[in-house]
């Protein structure tokens, strides 16, 4: 087992534990920390459970016993100190589930922010800012990452557009020319449709930049990938880190191309910012 799977394993398998295992399953996920320091009777007491229930649970999560569970927890928690603490439970109160989302979410964009590559980053900032038309791809929660960039990207002097319909995707790749770039933009990397797009936009001669995990199809197709792996450890929910990861490696992008345009955008940018004054309400 990799040490990054340990709590991940826990939260899986959590459902489907027996009561006395559970009882330890969730304390350690609340107390991360303290474990690695415990013996295993300190843990059965804690968690009130006997200490052959305790090794039972280090079983169930792949580990040949306490010491095993408690090496590979402290490997995780060294690489990554907050990881442990996402696993929401049916038990946690909207402080503790607060904290966790929140936790989980920085640990995922530092875990991004120091895997990204930064040539690949260097080449998509370099072709956009050099292009005059960008467009963004995305379905479903990348879709509203799309929109997102759209409205960040039009601001910088750009032709831009965000599309999450295939069928608009498929005419807008084709009506695509060399130099224009589309970005691609896909949690899974395995969309079907995005994958047609992105075919028919680099047949016109398009250069694609893919955000995407590694090794994923559309990382794959992109003539950019931009590789962003993210765990996400409540799948019942909408993913919710990969998303805004996402986010914030459009916001790079962004500042990237406005670096590359200088001065003049930057007075552009001012007029623009003092057009939206007359928008709003005066302080009282």
């Amino acid at each position: 087992m990799k040490p990054a799977e340990v709590t991940q394993r826990i939260s899986e398998q959590l459902s489907s534990m027996r009561k006395s295992e559970r009882k330890v399953a969730e304390y350690i996920l609340a107390n991360p920390d303290e474990i690695i320091h415990m013996r295993i009777v300190d843990l059965a007491t804690e968690a009130q459970v006997s200490e052959p229930t305790v090794v039972r649970f280090c079983r169930a999560v792949g580990c040949s016993g306490f010491q095993e569970f408690k090496l590979n927890l402290a490997q995780q928690l060294a690489s990554s100190p907050s990881f442990g603490q996402i696993a929401v439970t049916e038990t946690d109160t909207i402080a503790e589930y607060k904290r966790k989302v929140f936790d989980s979410t920085v640990d995922t964009l530092l875990k991004v922010r120091d895997r990204i590559d930064d040539r690949a980053l260097e080449a998509a900032v370099t072709a956009m800012a050099a292009s005059k038309r960008v467009e963004f791809f995305g379905f479903g929660a990348s879709g509203a990452v799309a929109a997102d960039a759209q409205h960040k990207f039009f601001r910088l002097q750009l032709a831009t557009a965000a599309h999450s319909d295939h069928h608009i995707q498929n005419m807008s790749a084709m009506s695509m020319q060399p130099g224009d770039v589309v970005v691609a933009i896909s949690q899974s990397g395995r969309t079907k449709a995005l994958l047609r797009s992105m075919s028919m936009a680099k047949e016109q001669g398009a250069l694609v930049v893919g955000l995407a995990p590694s090794g994923s199809p559309v990382a794959q197709q992109a003539s950019i990938p931009l590789e962003v792996d993210v765990e996400e450890d409540i799948e019942i929910y909408t993913p919710l880190s990969s998303r805004i990861a996402h986010l914030v490696v459009i916001d790079v992008l962004a500042i990237g191309v406005a670096q590359r345009k200088g001065p003049q955008l930057q007075e552009h940018l001012l007029k623009l910012k003092q057009g939206l004054y007359t928008l709003r309400e005066d302080k009282h």
